[in-house]
C-alpha cells in the first residue's frame, strides 16, 4: 500500500510554524512526515533553517499517529555519527516508536560551515557507509569502540535506547551508492522516480535474504488557487531544483544557487513542478513515483506562507484523490 507524506521543509518555515503544520498535517490525514535537515536554505528567498532535531523532538511530542523521518541527515561532517545515533534514539523515544532515521551523503551547502573540506562523491559514499555502521552499533545500546578510515568512537554508549529499534533509511541515487549502501540500510530513499535504482536495491536485498524494506521519495508541488501565483512562487523559491543532484550537492551557498539558476525561467520550473489548483496534475506527477516502485511519497508544498491554505483547502481532497488513484 502506498503511503503519502507531508514535508516539514525547514528551509522555508520557522520552528514554531513547522510544529503547527505537523499537527495540522496529521489531522488532515497524511500518513507520515519528513523533516529536512539543513544549516542553510537553498535560496535566500526561502529564509529559514532551524535545527531539524529540535523540531523533530517537538513534533514527536505534539503528534500522535504519523510516522516521522529525518529526510535526510548527513552523519559525516557537520554531525559526528555518534551524535546522530544519540539524536535518533532520543527522537524515537519521544515518538513512541514512530521515527525512522533517514541518512544521506549531504550537500556542501550545509556541511562546509564547520570548516572541513568537501570530499569527492566516492569518498562521501564511503564515509556514509562507515557512519551508518557506527550508528547501527550504537543503537544497540552496547559499549562501542571503533576505529575506521574516517571516524573514531571511544568507549561510547547510548544510555537511553528506545524499546522499538530505530530503522535506517539511506539515500541512494545511483549504482555505486546502491552497491555500497544497500545492505547497511533498512529502507531506500531516492530523489527521483528512477526504477533502475529501485530494481538494483531489491536485487541486492534479495541476494542476501534481507527484508524488502520501503522505498521513500519526495516530490515538490506548488498548489495555489491562482496558477500564475503558484508559478511565480515556485520560481522564486524552488528554481534550485532544476540543477540536478550532481550540481546541488556541490554548490556552497545560497548565493551560489542564485547565480547558478539565474537563467532558469518560470516556465522551466512550471514544466517540472505541478503548479496551480489542478489536483489531477499532482496525482499524475505522484503516479510516476508509485509506478517506479516507491512505497512512501512525501509532498513538498512550496512556500512557507502557503502551508496553512494548502493544509486547510487542498490537502484532504488531494489525499482522497491520491488514495483513490494510487493506493
Amino acid at each position: 500500500m502506498t503511503r503519502f507524506g507531508y514535508t516539514l521543509m525547514t528551509e522555508q518555515s520557522g520552528p514554531k510554524d513547522l510544529v503547527r503544520y505537523a499537527v495540522s498535517a496529521e489531522e488532515v490525514g497524511f500518513d507520515f512526515e519528513v523533516s529536512s535537515d539543513h544549516f542553510s536554505p537553498w535560496l535566500a528567498a526561502q529564509g529559514h533553517a532551524p535545527n531539524a532535531w529540535t523540531v523533530l523532538g517537538a513534533v514527536a511530542h505534539a503528534t500522535q499517529r504519523v510516522q516521522l523521518y529525518s529526510y535526510v541527515t548527513c552523519p559525516t561532517i557537520r554531525y559526528h555519527p555518534a551524535v546522530v545515533a544519540q539524536q535518533a534514539a532520543t527522537v524515537q523515544i519521544l515518538a513512541d516508536g514512530r521515527f525512522t532515521l533517514g541518512l544521506g551523503s549531504g550537500e556542501n551547502l550545509n556541511e562546509h560551515v564547520v570548516g572541513r573540506r568537501w570530499p569527492t562523491v566516492e569518498r562521501r559514499l564511503d564515509m556514509l557507509g562507515e557512519a551508518t555502521k557506527i550508528i547501527r552499533e550504537l543503537l544497540s545500546g552496547d559499549l562501542i569502540d571503533f576505529r575506521g578510515q574516517y571516524f573514531e568512537v571511544d568507549s561510547a554508549r547510548l544510555w537511553d535506547v528506545p524499546d522499538d529499534p530505530v530503522t535506517i533509511a539511506v539515500s541512494m541515487t545511483g549504482e555505486r551508492a546502491v552497491e555500497k549502501l544497500a545492505l547497511l540500510s533498512d529502507h531506500l530513499i531516492n530523489v527521483a522516480p528512477d526504477a533502475g535504482v529501485i530494481d538494483d536495491w531489491h536485487r541486492h536485498r534479495q541476494a542476501t535474504v534481507l527484508p524488502e524494506g520501503r522505498v521513500i521519495g519526495q516530490i515538490p508541488v506548488c498548489w495555489d488557487p491562482d496558477r500564475d501565483a503558484a508559478v511565480a512562487r515556485a520560481h522564486d523559491q524552488f528554481r534550485w531544483f532544476a540543477g540536478g543532484w550532481s550540481v546541488n550537492a556541490d554548490l556552497p551557498t545560497p548565493a551560489g544557487f542564485a547565480a547558478a539558476t539565474k537563467f532558469v525561467r518560470p516556465e522551466d520550473v512550471a514544466s517540472a513542478i505541478p503548479c496551480g489548483p489542478d489536483l489531477d496534475a499532482i496525482v499524475a506527477a505522484v503516479a510516476e513515483y508509485r509506478n517506479a516502485g516507491f512505497t512512501d511519497i512525501a509532498l513538498v508544498q512550496i512556500g512557507g506562507d502557503s502551508q496553512e491554505q494548502f493544509l486547510n483547502e487542498a490537502a484532504k481532497p488531494l489525499l482522497a484523490a491520491l488514495r483513490a488513484e494510487l493506493s
